[in-house]
């Protein structure tokens, strides 16, 4: 018989500070960092955030509590600004990936660690102890459902995987041991929840599920520190994650080399608010329109090939993706993207609100989505191939991965703008010392409330 939860359980239980290499605790601080500036961004402009405060608000779920709303004046229950934070920061898709998982770590980990540790006065370095615990399980859990699978079943993996992450990440700062860390995997077992319907009709569940991914791990720390008696076996056992949630289990996959290989420095950072299967083709185009100096008037056609999962999500039915009315749409739009991505040479948050714009519609339906069975069994699955046929032939481009990723990992500077280039807007002054409150979170004695705006706790 497997014993995945104990291993994970005991791993958790025992990962230290100090035996966090320096690299991969500076790689977890400026993946917090890149996910903060997406929790600011999306508080003050995600459509779907006024309808979260007013459903707290009339719930009697809107503070105050023990632990921050991330760049606003709202303090709330910890598994309630867990939540929050969660939500925000998978809003823009534009937070951090981890290829061999297909999930975004940061999302449900970072505001599950961040709650507990304001809740329990944790340090910065037991933070970060614990961010890197909540990624190592929820990516290597990621890895062990096998995401192609996992997909053809209609989960999410950020919302299934990572309820694991954000549960080890909250039990590690509760001080837990093995017993109480298998505990709270336990719980994680039963709300491990998230449905790939939200493509249907560019529903908000996809980021409610996430932060929901974050809260349940709170609640599920939480009772297993008060004695909960929870299931065993939850990742291996008979109704657990790898069998309940996928038809190609690699348990093994979850705790190999367990603190000598560490998951955590695989995990890449978004150039581009969307889906990350969009981007090693928005790479290409934009390489090729800079190159050739191409306008979308010198574009007959683009044939884009992705990977199985990237079809799943981004080119099918290519109809609708053609004509994307909603953010969420356009998120998970190959063709929306790339026709932005043609028509001005670059691609960000803000051009969302050139959605329905009739010569982007024009421009979409000179694009097709394909499966490249090229891409199929790398290493990566994000990769993209292209042919873009112009009035003076036809330009071929094949991309293995997107920026962003590992070996193109950005350094300080470029994770510290793209940071600034979401939160300033938001919060002026006070967004400079909110990175530098995130990047030295390590230095921090006791951890509190970050900096913030009077004007974004409205």
């Amino acid at each position: 018989m497997s014993d995945e939860t104990r291993i994970l359980a005991t791993y958790v239980a025992r990962l230290s500070f100090d035996a966090i290499p320096p690299e991969v605790a500076l790689r977890a601080r400026h993946l917090a960092l890149d996910l903060t500036g997406s929790i600011v961004r999306a508080h003050a402009e995600s459509e779907s955030t006024p309808s979260l405060y007013a459903t707290l608000d009339e719930l009697g779920l809107g503070g105050p509590g023990a632990a921050s709303v991330i760049g606003t004046g709202r303090r709330l229950a910890p598994p309630v600004a867990a939540l929050v934070n969660g939500m925000l920061g998978h809003s823009l898709d534009f937070d951090d990936t981890h290829a061999d998982s297909s999930l975004h770590p940061s999302a449900p980990v970072v505001p599950a660690a961040l709650a507990v540790g304001e809740m329990v006065g944790a340090s910065g370095a037991e933070i970060v102890t614990a961010i890197v615990a909540g990624y190592e399980g929820c990516c290597r859990l990621g890895n062990a459902l096998d995401p192609t699978s996992h997909y053809a079943r209609g989960f999410h993996p950020t919302a299934t995987a990572g309820t694991f992450g954000a549960a080890a990440a909250a039990a590690r700062l509760f001080g837990l041991g093995a017993e109480g860390v298998a505990s709270a995997f336990g719980v994680s077992g039963s709300q491990a929840a998230g449905s790939l319907q939200f493509l249907v009709n560019g529903a908000w569940n996809k980021r409610w599920q996430v932060g929901a991914a974050a809260m349940n791990g709170v609640f599920a720390a939480t009772l297993a520190k008060n004695g909960f008696k929870a299931a065993s076996a939850p990742v291996e056992g008979r109704h657990g994650l790898l069998v309940g949630y996928t038809d190609a289990a690699d348990p093994a996959k979850a705790v190999a080399d367990l603190g000598s290989v560490w998951e955590t420095m695989k995990i890449g950072m978004k150039p581009y608010p969307s889906c990350r299967y969009t981007h090693a083709a928005l790479d290409g185009l934009l390489a090729l329109r800079g190159e050739e100096r191409l306008t979308a008037e010198d574009v007959r056609s683009v044939t884009v090939g992705l990977h199985r999962n990237g079809i799943t999500l981004t080119g099918d039915p290519l109809p609708e993706k053609r004509r994307v009315r909603t953010i969420v749409d356009g998120q998970f739009s190959m063709p929306f993207v790339a026709s932005v991505a043609l028509d001005q040479g670059s691609f960000g948050w803000d051009d969302y609100r050139r959605i329905g714009e009739p010569a982007l519609d024009a421009l979409s339906d000179r694009i097709d989505v394909v499966r490249d069975e090229s891409l199929e069994g790398l290493a990566h699955p994000f990769g993209a191939t292209l042919s873009v046929e112009t009035g003076a032939g036809t330009m071929e481009r094949r991309i293995p991965d997107p920026s962003g990723e590992p070996a193109t990992f950005p350094d300080a500077a470029a994770i510290r703008a793209k940071f600034m280039a979401l939160a300033e807007p938001v919060l002026g002054d006070e967004a400079r010392r909110l990175a530098d409150s995130i990047e030295g979170l390590d230095r921090l004695p006791a951890f509190g409330a970050m900096p913030h705006s009077s004007e974004a706790a409205a």
